[in-house]
């Protein structure tokens, strides 16, 4: 079988919408697979849709105020609500109920803005234990699960000197989970290794004012951020140093903190109305980068071509409802962005039809033409031998073990290097996430199913 059969077109980026889901949602996020999408409600709820079938699937009602983030499990089986109730819930959608039976619950001091989870993923079985968190105060911690590595620690905590304490405004593990990125408003993003919860670098955006976003292109090379003055930038991180290995207590770990100026290779706004932005996500090839623009009146997203020297491709307008979210599928070319009332458009990338894809030989005409007749094209052949060829082709061996690998898979993650103290720190103790896991089908009493 050919790959190309099955995908024949050049796809790039989402163009129009395909489909409306009214969920009274702030927010959504697509789940590894690209199967499923999870939106924050500001009831407390977070809802769970299936997008083949466009059909809520389950409910995670365990809030009492508003969801402010949502994050999955690498095969998609846990689900994180953080929420203003102070509270972070991981949701485990293999139990067959609805709503989830409640796996894991953290409680912290202040309403939480953002969690998520760790996304090292090594052995495919399991899930990390490893969450990070933002209160509304501007603090961020790191909260370890795990029985031998059990507690929270806080990012900053130990920082001293006479320079007054800047707010914590965003917060994202990179890809690879070996570092913590910081938004702070004042312009700066501070760096933190995750194993040892030590700050290692301090990176000064000139003129961004307050950080209100940060996002990794694939590879966690490239970083883009959103700020208080309405211009998107991308940078090129540079190398950090590995600090040195834990003794008793992770204050007693110093490295020198790097001190730099990052500057922006692209930088992205809107010249004529000059709106600020809700929210940025990347493609996942990282070659293109979404903007989702804070226009009261319009519901727009701006799209650039980072491979193309970062020029713009297109705005797409979803109507009058004003923007909220938007997040770039996983695999696909599609977006979910949200309204202000609450729905959700799955935008995407229609393919023309082409019929000479799916036929060797066959090729479509613009206008009529002549057409001429091969020599032999239409001349009888002998049936005996046309039995015979077909006979001889039912006895080749056919590969439907092999097949197509499935792209939209979920792969693990580059293998451990030895010596690697960051990430086999992170493999330490996972938790139960396979693959091969099925969410129970809940029918509700009285409906038929077929």
């Amino acid at each position: 079988m050919n790959a190309t059969l099955l995908n024949p077109f050049t796809i790039t980026h989402p163009t129009t919408i395909q489909t409306s889901l009214v969920s009274v949602a702030s927010f959504a996020r697509f789940d590894p697979s690209g199967k499923l999408l999870a939106a924050g409600r500001p009831d407390g709820s977070g809802v769970i849709w299936d997008l083949d079938t466009r059909a809520t699937i389950r409910w995670c009602e365990g809030h009492v105020k508003g969801v402010t983030a949502i994050d999955w499990s690498r095969n998609s089986r846990y689900v994180l609500t953080a929420s203003k109730d102070w509270n972070i819930i991981i949701w485990d959608l293999a139990s067959p109920c609805d709503p989830p039976q409640r796996h894991t619950t953290i409680r912290f001091d202040a309403p939480v803005v953002a969690a998520s989870f760790h996304p090292r993923n090594r052995y495919r079985s399991v899930v990390s234990r490893i969450v990070l968190a933002l209160l509304s105060t501007g603090e961020a911690y790191i909260v370890d699960l795990r029985s031998s590595h059990r507690g929270r620690f806080e990012l900053g905590g130990e920082d001293d000197g006479d320079e007054k304490r800047t707010i914590m405004t965003t917060v994202r593990f990179d890809p690879t989970g070996r570092h913590v990125f910081v938004g702070t408003s004042a312009g700066t993003i501070e760096v933190y290794n995750t194993r040892t919860k030590s700050l290692i670098a301090r990176h000064r955006i000139v003129g961004a004012g307050v950080i209100k976003g940060i996002v990794f292109a694939n590879g966690g090379r490239r970083l883009a951020t959103n700020s208080s003055d309405r211009t998107i930038r991308q940078f090129t991180l540079p190398t950090y140093p590995t600090p040195p290995e834990q003794n008793t207590t992770y204050e007693s770990n110093k490295c020198q903190i790097v001190e730099t100026e990052l500057e922006p290779t692209h930088r992205f706004n809107d010249p004529i109305s000059k709106v600020a932005w809700h929210a940025i996500s990347y493609s996942p090839d990282g070659e293109w980068l979404a903007g989702g623009a804070a226009d009261p009146a319009a519901h727009k997203i701006y799209i650039w071509d980072i491979s193309n020297d970062g020029q713009f491709a297109s705005a797409l307008d979803g109507g009058r409802e004003p923007l909220l979210d938007v997040h770039w599928h996983p695999h696909a070319p599609r977006l979910a962005s949200t309204t202000k009332d609450g729905n959700i458009l799955i935008w995407h990338c229609p393919s023309p039809e082409r019929w000479g894809a799916f036929a060797g030989g066959f090729e479509e005409a613009d206008e009529n033409a002549w057409y001429e007749e091969g020599e032999r094209e239409f001349d009888l052949e002998d049936e005996a031998e046309l039995a015979l060829r077909k006979k001889l082709q039912e006895d080749e061996d056919v590969d439907i073990v092999g097949g197509i690998e499935d792209s939209t898979s979920t792969v693990p993650l580059n293998d451990v290097t030895p010596g690697d103290v960051d990430l086999e720190w992170a493999d330490e103790e996972g938790e139960l996430d396979r693959k091969d896991w099925r969410m129970k089908i809940i029918t509700v009493e009285g409906e038929e199913v077929y």
